[in-house]
């Protein structure tokens, strides 16, 4: 059984992450400072609670846990927070991860699986968006994840780290089996906000403008199951360790839903009215973002289980019901 250290292992992503390696035979180590993550979710393999800067706790893991590959889900990941905070994005994502990658070239760990994401593209210039896309990002996240890109590139070159960057755009859904789902505070993705709304726990969903150039004028986006980015993440993983070169790649559903979409889509699921009402635009939304995740099918021979909007939202669904004040 192979030990793959999942660094941000008890948050939304790396949470479900753990359960599918734990599945598939492989052993997760956690290593999660809690800032964002649970504690009660972290529920496969061994828990260490530290940041992955802490280059004394890094060695004993790695000396404890002979590890075949780190997986990477510790960014900070809030758009409008990166604005008003950059030096906390620079110091988390870039800093801390830079540290975790030294820690790793001392101890001969060659593998890195990264989670990157569509912001590194900013403003799109074509749709759907392939990894040729131009990555001029319009947040410092954004360019917090364009700058690890960039060092994995160098240290690939330098000491042969093999990575592999995975650019999600919109991830959504929760385990099928209800035991993982997600739960963030402050919370700014739209699922959860139409699903706490359905839950009574909020007045109103706010809608960020509806006159975009779009059918609707709401802004499109491309929603990806939390269960299709875990297994994405195996066949990467299965990649490095075969000995195959890594890369970057787009994971979604090649398909976009606006805010009114998802709204009335997740309506018809909970069968609960959910109000909404329009708010000015946020600054920096482009108006619409859809994958193309043709390299990832090719080169990784990934095919997302999930491709509707309605079932992802039922599994986000029947997490929140069951845990309506989280974990």
């Amino acid at each position: 059984m192979k030990n793959i250290l999942v660094v941000g292992g008890a948050g939304y992503i790396g949470s479900h992450m753990a359960k599918h390696l734990s599945v598939k035979g492989y052993t997760p180590i956690v290593l999660d400072n809690l800032v964002c993550g649970h504690r009660q979710a972290a529920k496969y393999g061994p828990f260490f609670k530290g940041s992955m800067n802490d280059s004394s706790l890094l060695q004993k893991i790695f000396s404890d846990h002979p590890i075949s590959a780190v997986m990477h889900f510790a960014a900070f990941c809030y758009v409008q927070e990166s604005v008003k905070e950059p030096a906390k994005y620079y110091q988390n994502n870039v800093a801390n991860t830079l540290a975790l990658l030294e820690a790793m070239v001392e101890r001969n760990i060659g593998n890195f699986i990264f989670s990157s994401s569509c912001a590194t593209y900013g403003e799109p210039v074509e749709i759907p968006i392939t990894e040729d896309h131009p990555q001029k990002p319009i947040s410092p996240y954004g360019r917090t994840k364009v700058m690890v890109e960039q060092i994995l590139h160098d240290f690939r070159n330098a000491y042969g780290l093999e990575s592999v960057s995975l650019r999600y755009f919109n991830a959504a859904g929760a385990d099928p089996d209800s035991e993982l789902g997600e739960d963030h505070d402050p919370e700014t993705h739209l699922i959860p906000l139409v699903l706490k709304t359905a839950l009574g726990q909020r007045p109103t969903v706010d809608i960020f403008g509806d006159d975009y150039p779009t059918t609707d004028g709401t802004c499109i986006r491309d929603y990806i199951h939390i269960e299709d980015l875990a297994q994405a993440h195996l066949l990467a993983l299965e990649r490095l360790l075969a000995g195959l070169p890594g890369g970057q790649y787009n994971l979604g559903n090649a398909k976009g839903h606006s805010v009114k979409q998802v709204i009335e889509i997740s309506r018809r699921v909970t069968g609960k009215e959910i109000p909404a009402k329009v708010v000015e635009r946020r600054p920096g939304d482009p108006a619409v973002l859809i994958s193309s995740s043709e390299k990832a099918t090719k080169d990784l021979g990934w095919r997302p289980q999930f491709p509707d909007l309605e079932p992802i939202v039922e599994t986000a669904w029947n997490w929140h019901k069951n845990n309506p004040k989280g974990y």
